[in-house]
């Protein structure tokens, strides 16, 4: 079968800022979408591999984005006695030739085994605004975000979303390493509202961070 065929697959471990956040990057696109955040087992349904991940007690949460995982981890472990494993395991699942994330699952909502709907990981922040209602103002703040800020966010394993703009509050979503880090958090939110405030003076009085 031409899906269980063997690719050359290469996956490495790398630190985050924030220290519960390990990334885990492999030498190709694992996702043709943005990025997908599985806050629980539930949640991960579409994703056999964030499901797969999810058996692990000390996992807490799966983002993937591009070419990387992120995990989130409780503090039960250190990342010193499971990293090995962990990499294996998500190398071995990708060079199987399987979806990592079957985002074709993600437009209906998911059942869990009690029969409760869960949200499916792709649909819309309930602060966030569809992109096509943007204002001019949103598409410019969107766009800056994508730019100059989204990079580096990725870079240390999370991601940055415009959520909207109202009477001059700026409001992002953040991911992955970046979400429940309150030292990050802060710079970043900082550094976001320096460079709005400079690039469109004087419609920017402050900039929000919701932590996914």
């Amino acid at each position: 079968m031409e899906g269980s065929t063997k690719v050359p697959v290469s996956v490495y471990a790398e630190m985050t800022p924030n220290p519960a956040v390990l990334k885990f990057v492999a030498n190709k696109r694992l996702i043709d979408a943005d990025s997908y955040e599985f806050k629980n087992i539930e949640e991960a349904q579409p994703s056999p591999l964030a499901t797969r991940l999810f058996h692990y007690p000390f996992v807490k949460e799966v983002f993937v984005s591009g070419n990387y995982l992120a995990l989130t981890k409780y503090d039960i472990v250190e990342w010193d006695d499971v990293t090995l494993e962990v990499r294996e395991v998500i190398r071995d699942f990708i060079a199987s030739g399987q979806t990592v994330v079957n985002e074709a699952a993600l437009a209906t909502p998911q059942t869990t085994e009690e029969g409760d709907s869960v949200k499916p990981a792709a649909t819309l922040h309930p602060e966030e605004k569809a992109p096509e209602n943007y204002l001019e103002i949103e598409k410019r703040i969107a766009d800056l975000l994508e730019e100059y800020v989204k990079p580096a966010v990725e870079q240390d394993g999370g991601n940055i979303k415009f959520l909207q703009y109202d009477e001059g509050t700026v409001k992002v979503l953040l991911q992955g390493a970046c979400s429940g880090c309150p030292s990050s958090t802060m710079t970043l939110k900082q550094g976001i509202q320096n460079l709005l405030n400079q690039m469109l003076p004087g419609q920017i009085d402050q900039v929000v961070a919701v932590n996914g």
